[in-house]
């Protein structure tokens, strides 16, 4: 390995170890409580060199560990796949209550990321797509993307509202298969 190529691989685990502490510390506080400071502190780097890998701060740190929730969560998707629509929608809520902080960076949190548009990152136009799979046989004389949007709403919805405990803890299993039963009923 050239010196050029050890030098490439230390910084790309450099900016690992950075989005990783800044998950595991917005997974136990929460997103306000990451910050260049305590991350610098957390994994032993000073600031400057946390700029020098992310120029955005918080805000690019919190985008690159979106798109890391992206991945995980499209190959979550395409493993829940085979269940159907109710597989795909369990998988999804299941995603969203064991990573909380991860879910508010991809989808709650203002955010550079672009959604729905040309240079949308490819990875999550992978994890709609997903989502668009399983709605798109359902959706008759309407449009498969719009829908599936829809879909991905009303998920998004319940995941939020349950999570914030807006929403009767005995009702969730109903709450999925009404979902399920909606959505999966438009393909008869």
């Amino acid at each position: 390995m050239t010196q050029r190529q050890r030098r490439v691989r230390d910084r790309t685990e450099r900016g690992r170890r950075i989005v990783a502490a800044a998950r595991e510390l917005a997974e136990a506080e929460g997103w306000d409580a990451v910050t260049t400071r305590r991350l610098a502190g957390l994994i032993e780097y000073s600031q400057p060199v946390l700029y020098s890998h992310f120029p955005g701060g918080k805000d690019a740190i919190m985008a690159a560990a979106a798109l890391e929730g992206f991945t995980e969560l499209a190959a979550t998707l395409v493993a829940a796949r085979p269940g159907g629509l109710g597989g795909v929608a369990g998988s999804y809520l299941a995603f969203a209550e064991a990573k909380p902080g991860l879910y508010d960076a991809m989808f709650t949190l203002a955010s550079e990321l672009r959604f729905a548009e040309d240079d949308t990152p490819e990875v999550m136009k992978a994890c709609f797509a997903e989502l668009l799979a399983v709605v798109e046989p359902t959706a008759r004389e309407e449009e498969a993307g719009a829908l599936t949007e829809v879909f991905w709403s009303t998920l998004h919805g319940l995941a939020t509202l349950d999570r914030g405990r807006r929403l009767s803890p005995a009702h969730r299993d109903e709450r999925l298969a009404l979902v399920v039963d909606r959505f999966g009923a438009r393909g008869d």
